[in-house]
C-alpha cells in the first residue's frame, strides 16, 4: 500500500462511458463547462483562444471559473496526448494528472494531484479542499455522461456562505 502524504493524493473513479466521450469532457472547453466550470478559455501557444471544439495541446493557458466561486483558476496544459491522458499545473505550483483506462465496459478514471506544499495553509486550503472537490467532481462527471444529470449547484448563490466551499458538497 502506497504511504499517504500530504504532498499528493489520487482519486479514482469507473464511468461507464466511451473512453473518447470523456477524454473530450476534461479536454476541450466544450466539454470541460458540459459539467465541471462556468467558464473556460484555452490559448494556444500562438496566444489564440482554442475553439470550444477543439482539443487542448501541451503549452496551452488555461483561465478557469467555477459557478458559486468568484476566484479564477490559471494554469498550463504540461500534457494532452489526445486520447487518454492530460496534465496540468493547478493551484499553484501543483500538478493534476487525469489518466484514463479501459477496465470491461467501463473506464477507470484516475486523477492525481500532486507537488502540494505542506505547510499548515496548504494542507487545509489545497490538500483538504482539492481531495474533498475532486472526489465530487469526479461524482459529478460520473452523473452526467451515465444518467444526464448535473449535481453541482448552479441556481443557488452559495457565495454568501464564508465556508461554502467546505460545507458545501456540490460546490
Amino acid at each position: 500500500m502506497e504511504l499517504l502524504t500530504f504532498d499528493s493524493f489520487t482519486k479514482k473513479i469507473y464511468i461507464k462511458a466511451p473512453l473518447e466521450k470523456i477524454y473530450w469532457c476534461w479536454a476541450t472547453t466544450a466539454g470541460i463547462m458540459s459539467w465541471f466550470l462556468k467558464s473556460a478559455e484555452y490559448l494556444g501557444k500562438d496566444a489564440k483562444v482554442r475553439n470550444a471544439s477543439d482539443f487542448i495541446q501541451q503549452g496551452d493557458t488555461y483561465t478557469w471559473e467555477w459557478h458559486n466561486w468568484d476566484g479564477q483558476e490559471k494554469g498550463t496544459v504540461l500534457n494532452a496526448n489526445g486520447k487518454d491522458f492530460l496534465e496540468i499545473s493547478f493551484a499553484g505550483d501543483c500538478r493534476v494528472a487525469i489518466t484514463l483506462h479501459e477496465k470491461g465496459s467501463s473506464i477507470l478514471v484516475t486523477l492525481k494531484q500532486y507537488n502540494i506544499p505542506t505547510d499548515e495553509k496548504s494542507k487545509m486550503q489545497i490538500h483538504f479542499g482539492c481531495s474533498n472537490g475532486w472526489t465530487f467532481w469526479l461524482a459529478n462527471l460520473k452523473a452526467y455522461l451515465e444518467h444526464g444529470i448535473l449535481l453541482n449547484e448552479t441556481e443557488h448563490d452559495l457565495r454568501q456562505f464564508p465556508n461554502a466551499g467546505l460545507e458545501f458538497v456540490n460546490m
